[in-house]
């Protein structure tokens, strides 16, 4: 099939970009795979982060993408339609996982449309977590002009049906991450980050936002003996002296190690393999690409009952759920995950299933959805 896959792509860095290449190197072997990218995606003054773009000693997978569309300039959208259209492709497949982008991939699928490409949207969120006037009505205009969706989570999925009772959709688990390599010895990782091997370690990864509530997991620190420790390691979208304030105020300084700055690809296995559980204290959630990338790494997780989280987390048997964003309640469940051992345990049945959520299966569920539509 000839296939359109628009993203964000190399040069551009973080979970979607990771996701979307991903998917083109699983559906790049039995399809002809045309990717498209834009050629700016957040205007400055719009973006939380430090840069957009990946580090030049970043090893991420430079996937041949072409630049097409300014997210901002709607002159482009139709041209880039245009464009995509150029390739003949039978289906184009897009990401969509904020309002923002509603005008211009809304615009491409419209035109698009037209031509008779089949028109389907991987979402990864459609009500996002921090609200915004213009997304109920930039919702609703990128909904029109789609034929079909994939969603990996009962929330999202939830939330689609709310805005289109009758959309056509496909639900699929989120594959794990298999691209950051191989898990490393823990005291070699440890070593790296200087950090002693005695301990107990709490990993905090991703992206730094109010709703994935990092506050909690430090005021949850309190209750914790001083063989706890907490790894943060993440870049943070705001102001992360809050963050600060707090380690310093509870006496946490010598026991929270942080890596506030973007986690590049070669560095990913280095946190996971050094912790003894990740914990997500989110107040909010769809589904996480962080648990897809614990789960390659058979790291247990420990995560609020909020969203899609708990179908990726099947509670007592490879992680645990703690019923809502409480720092004491989340506190409870890491006494109760190194009490009770169950690590180890944990662990061996993240193992036993880690490979059953594939790229090749996600890709051909997708290709196979995409005939049926």
């Amino acid at each position: 099939m000839r296939i359109a896959l628009f993203s964000a792509f190399f040069p551009f860095r973080g979970g979607i970009a990771q996701f979307s290449a991903r998917l083109y190197r699983s559906l790049e072997g039995e399809n002809e795979v045309k990717a498209y990218t834009f050629t700016r995606q957040y205007p400055k003054l719009l973006f939380p982060g430090t840069s957009q773009l990946v580090e030049s000693t970043d090893s991420a997978d430079r996937i041949p993408a072409e630049g097409i569309v300014d997210s901002i300039n709607p002159l482009t959208y139709r041209k880039a339609a245009k464009r995509i259209n150029a390739g003949r492709p039978e289906l184009i497949i897009s990401q969509y996982w904020m309002p923002f982008f509603a005008p211009v991939i809304g615009t491409m699928h419209k035109y698009l449309g037209r031509t008779g490409v089949k028109r389907i949207s991987i979402l990864h969120n459609l009500i996002p977590h921090e609200k915004r006037f213009y997304d109920a009505r930039a919702n609703a205009y990128f909904l029109l002009h789609n034929d079909a969706y994939v969603v990996m989570s009962d929330a999202v999925l939830a939330d689609l049906l709310l805005l289109k009772p009758n959309a056509k959709y496909l639900r699929i688990d989120h594959p794990s991450y298999d691209h950051f390599g191989e898990s490393v010895d823990r005291r070699v990782a440890l070593n790296s980050f200087n950090l002693d091997p005695s301990k107990r370690y709490i990993l905090f990864f991703g992206f730094i936002r109010d709703y994935k509530g990092l506050d909690l997991l430090i005021e949850s620190m309190v209750d914790l003996s001083g063989d706890f420790h907490l790894i943060i390691a993440g870049e943070c979208y705001g102001d992360f002296s809050k963050y600060e304030r707090q380690i310093e105020q509870n006496g946490l300084k010598d026991r929270v190690h942080v890596f506030n700055r973007y986690i590049p690809d070669t560095e990913v296995k280095f946190f996971f393999s050094a912790s003894d559980v990740c914990v997500l204290p989110y107040r909010s959630a769809t589904q996480s690409g962080i648990t897809a990338i614990a789960n390659h790494f058979a790291l247990p997780v420990i995560a609020t009952d909020v969203g899609g989280l708990k179908e990726s987390i099947s509670h007592d048997i490879d992680g645990l759920l703690v019923s809502n964003a409480d720092p004491h309640l989340i506190g409870n469940a890491i006494k109760k995950y190194f009490r009770e051992g169950k690590g180890l345990v944990f662990r061996n049945k993240l193992e036993e299933t880690k490979n059953q959520k594939s790229w090749s299966t996600f890709a051909q569920r997708l290709i196979d959805f995409a005939g049926s539509i």
